[in-house]
């Protein structure tokens, strides 16, 4: 376990609103890993999915676009929804359902600038941790 799994995982302190906070500890944990390329990876996967629009209304400082669960399965598809829905103990329309929900407000936490972070685990642990102190995703 990385230390941002130990840390989100001690931050969560067993809250579960809504399954809200295992899905955004998913994501952050998928936004860390190596294979996906870090939040650059994951931005560039949603525009070659044709997501391109929508997850750059998400970085910018603008309102968020809004995507359906569709087109998140369209985007990440066979790449990275079976292994979240399975992670999560949910069907992959679940998954991307909740994605679909949740992924343009992690992202907009996470670019509050309306620019990617520097790559970096410190980085994406202090934004991740922020993010989750704030609990705007959790209410």
């Amino acid at each position: 376990m990385g230390l941002l799994d130990q840390v989100v995982g001690a931050l969560a302190g067993g809250q579960n609103a809504g399954g809200n906070m295992q899905l955004i500890q998913t994501v952050l944990q998928l936004i860390n890993n190596p294979q996906v390329g870090g939040l650059g990876g994951l931005l560039q996967t949603l525009q070659q999915g044709g997501l391109g629009e929508a997850a750059d209304s998400w970085v910018s400082t603008g309102q968020n676009q809004a995507v359906s669960a569709e087109q998140i399965q369209a985007s990440l598809g066979d790449s990275l929804i079976p292994g979240l829905a399975e992670q999560l103990g949910m069907t992959q329309q679940q998954a991307s359902g909740r994605l679909a929900e949740l992924l343009p407000q992690i992202i907009d936490q996470l670019t509050p600038n309306g620019q990617l972070p520097q790559e970096g685990q410190g980085d994406l642990l202090s934004l991740g941790l922020s993010m989750l102190k704030k609990g705007g995703l959790l209410g």
